[in-house]
């Protein structure tokens, strides 16, 4: 609506348009396509107003902007002609003002001045601007003697009362301010007098009802706006008014538009609705509108639009009934506005949405949808918006170059690291074998994730610069809910086995005398639960199709983050409950476990006489908290960040949510085999005994005697068998040796490493 008020507030100065011709011989373009100005190139829709000179002559970044509707009319119908421009003197020709004031020719400015009362000039004053003082009531014939007065300005005052004869005898009076007061009521035939009034703004009050009779005698009044009031109900607002051609009711209460509300506007190009609390709109509401030019009904509460509610508006240039809970278009909806430049439907879930519906638009020049996906619904249209949703583009399925190279790298990288991992396994023989199963189960799901980035990869390649034409079917298709299943497996599997190691570290070294360790069966049951229950959470929403509907298909990537509200009310709660849920409270645990544990650590390290070794130790079993902790962070508290800002309706930028899913949702699974694997001390020893045994193999090429293990991997390496069946604290203080069976102590001395 500021663009309106600017629009008004312009005074007269008329706008300099250039509207885009959309009768410009494109015969030689196909559809989707349009021509570089006078050149023979023919450029894809994509390629318009994208802020790039591909044409070379810049005809494709030419008349981008959306001037239809008020715009257009603006200069029609409130343009000044310019011969009245630079015939005023600078000298002031009221005789004494007061000092608080400023005087040019017959007009007077004194704003600012805190008066409280309206100053006394001559009468001969044709312009009074007394906006920003200190009127509280406009009181009876207190302007009677200024009946030469044309324009009056009394924005910003603290005016609560108006008499019915505070404006009698302004004959003369065309402009009439008074927005940014307290006003509540305008009594009947208030404005009797203002024969010639053509423009009357009334913006920001408290105004909550007006009938007809209050504009009785506005015979020549052209602009009316009442944004941002109490308005609730209207009647034939135009009945004392036959020539409005502007009405601007933003931002106020109503909440039905009836058949006889605007049933004597007869004349008006500009209706502006905007910011109401309207659900019902009769079908003949603006059956008698047919010189409208700009209709907008954005952002209220209609659910559904009678099948002939535009039909009678054939000279409508612009329309835009945006952000309303619109659950169904009719594909004939539009059929009728053949002039009709400009669409808005933004925020409206199009379900059926069909290339029919648009078709008949055969002026459409700019249209604009809640997803770029139905711009290929549009191809005749040369402005299609949005361009992108942060994710995905017109061109490309992944829309950063950056995303694009390192899906790639991100998913080598997991892929890789979790399949060596399961390798190298079976050759720590130190570890424990239940031990050994929970890490091959975490890699596994962990790889999960691998495969699912490899996968957008792949199809990112496949709709490589031609993305929008498969956009839907692909959201909608039976891969893209698989890979979204696949990486809402992965997450949640990675999740629960997670938190089920750390529990079991956490009471073996909290209580290390009263735990005894898990068999066999305990364990794969356990995994095997943990997988089942993973299954379920990935796989319900497919089966349950009528509660969820598209889950996994909200986005290019296949991944319900949603950074809008979901769909269904189902789907919604059952977001929440995993990840605010579910993620978060395997989360708290994570951090409070590993807390308690490094607490319990260093409070028995102190009770020992080893302080060097205990200081050692403790450096290291530090570092591998902190580095356990801080991945989990950094991949948890994004998430549950984005989520709690959807929930309370914050606008969250496609973009934030595609490097969530490519960087930061893959941070465990890309780091777990470096942290519970690579860098623990089993590992290192294995490699350290597969080097040793290969320069032993080796011919002795010199001198030198073969490397043999150092003194320390001897003294750390543990029996092959054992019979101990209690944890001991010292040995699980290292968190990267996550064994769920007892070890022997280390030798006296070892540095833990």
């Amino acid at each position: 609506m500021q663009v309106h008020i600017a629009g008004i507030l312009m005074c007269g100065v008329s706008v300099v348009l250039t509207v885009f011709n959309v009768s410009e011989d494109r015969a030689h373009c196909p559809l989707g396509y349009f021509p570089c100005g006078n050149l023979s190139t023919c450029l894809p829709q994509l390629l318009h107003c994208n802020g790039v000179d591909d044409c070379g002559n810049q005809a494709d970044e030419e008349n981008c902007g959306d001037n239809n509707g008020w715009p257009h009319l603006f200069d029609n119908y409130f343009g000044m002609p310019s011969n009245n421009l630079g015939t005023k003197s600078n000298a002031c020709l009221l005789g004494t003002v007061p000092a608080e004031c400023q005087c040019r020719d017959l007009e007077l400015d004194c704003d600012g001045a805190h008066f409280k009362e309206v100053p006394t000039v001559s009468i001969n004053v044709t312009m009074m601007s007394l906006q920003r003082n200190r009127l509280r009531k406009l009181n009876a014939d207190m302007f009677l003697k200024y009946q030469s007065l044309q324009k009056l300005y009394l924005q910003h005052n603290r005016i609560k009362a108006v008499h019915p004869h505070a404006f009698r005898g302004l004959y003369n009076l065309t402009r009439l301010y008074l927005s940014y007061n307290r006003i509540t009521t305008l009594l009947p035939d208030v404005f009797q007098d203002l024969h010639k009034l053509e423009w009357l703004i009334l913006e920001n009050n408290n105004i909550h009802h007006i009938s007809s009779l209050t504009f009785s005698g506005l015979r020549s009044l052209v602009l009316l706006v009442l944004l941002n009031n109490a308005l609730t109900k209207l009647d034939d607002i135009c009945l004392e008014m036959p020539r409005l051609n502007w009405l601007d009711i933003e931002g106020n209460k109503m909440e039905t538009v009836g058949n006889v509300t605007f049933r004597s506007c007869n004349m008006l190009t500009v209706l502006v609705l905007q910011r109401n609390r309207i659900s019902y709109v009769h079908e003949k509401a603006f059956s008698l509108l047919r010189k409208l030019g700009e209709l907008d009904l954005s952002s209220n509460r209609i659910e559904a639009i009678p099948p002939d509610l535009f039909v009678n508006l054939g000279d409508l240039l612009q329309l835009n009934i945006s952000y309303n809970p619109i659950t169904d278009l009719r594909v004939d909806h539009f059929d009728k506005l053949h002039k009709l430049k400009s669409l808005s439907i933004e925020g409206i879930e199009i379900g059926n949405i069909h290339r029919k519906m648009f078709e008949p638009l055969k002026n459409l020049t700019h249209i604009y949808f809640k997803k770029f996906q139905y711009c290929g619904y549009a191809p005749h249209v040369r402005s299609c918006k949005p361009n992108t949703d942060g994710i995905s583009s017109f061109e490309d399925l992944l829309a950063n170059i950056v995303l694009r190279v390192f899906v790639w790298v991100v998913s080598a990288t997991t892929c890789f690291g979790n399949i060596f991992v399961i390798c190298m396994r079976s050759y720590i023989r130190s570890e424990n074998k239940l031990h050994a199963m929970c890490i091959i189960s975490l890699c596994c799901a962990d790889g999960l994730m691998g495969v699912y980035l490899f996968m957008i990869g792949a199809y990112d390649l496949k709709f490589r610069g031609e993305y929008n034409r498969h956009a839907q079917a692909w959201m909608d298709s039976v891969p893209c809910q698989v890979i979204g299943s696949l990486a809402m497996l992965s997450t949640e599997v990675s999740v629960l086995l997670l938190t089920y190691l750390t529990l079991e570290k956490y009471i073996c070294i909290v209580y290390p005398f009263r735990y005894l360790t898990p068999g066999r069966r305990r364990t794969v049951t356990i995994l095997v639960v943990i997988w089942i229950l993973g299954f379920f959470i990935a796989f319900l929403p497919l089966v349950c199709k009528g509660v969820f509907r598209n889950f996994y298909g909200t986005n290019g990537v296949c991944f319900p983050l949603h950074s809008e509200q979901p769909e269904t009310l189902g789907a919604q709660i059952y977001s929440i409950v995993i990840f605010l849920g579910l993620n978060l409270v395997a989360f708290l645990i994570i951090v409070l476990s590993y807390g308690s544990m490094f607490y319990n650590i260093q409070r028995t390290g102190t009770q020992t006489t080893k302080y060097s070794n205990h200081i050692k130790k403790e450096l290291t079993i530090a570092k591998r908290f902190f580095s356990i902790v801080i991945t989990d962070s950094l991949c948890w508290i994004p998430i549950f960040i984005l989520k709690i800002l959807s929930l309370m309706d914050v606008e969250i930028p496609g973009t934030i949510s595609s490097w969530v899913v490519i960087f930061i949702l893959p941070i465990n699974s890309a780091l777990n085999p470096i942290l519970y694997t690579l860098t623990t001390r089993p590992f290192k020893e294995t490699l350290l005994q597969v080097w040793s045994n290969y320069r032993q193999r080796r011919p002795l090429l010199s001198s030198h005697p073969a490397h043999l293990p150092s003194f320390t991997w001897q003294e750390m390496w543990p029996l092959q068998e054992n019979s101990q069946t209690l944890c001991t604290p010292d040995y699980l203080a290292h968190p990267s040796e996550m064994s769920n069976t007892a070890q022997l102590l280390p030798v006296e001395g070892s540095n833990g490493t």
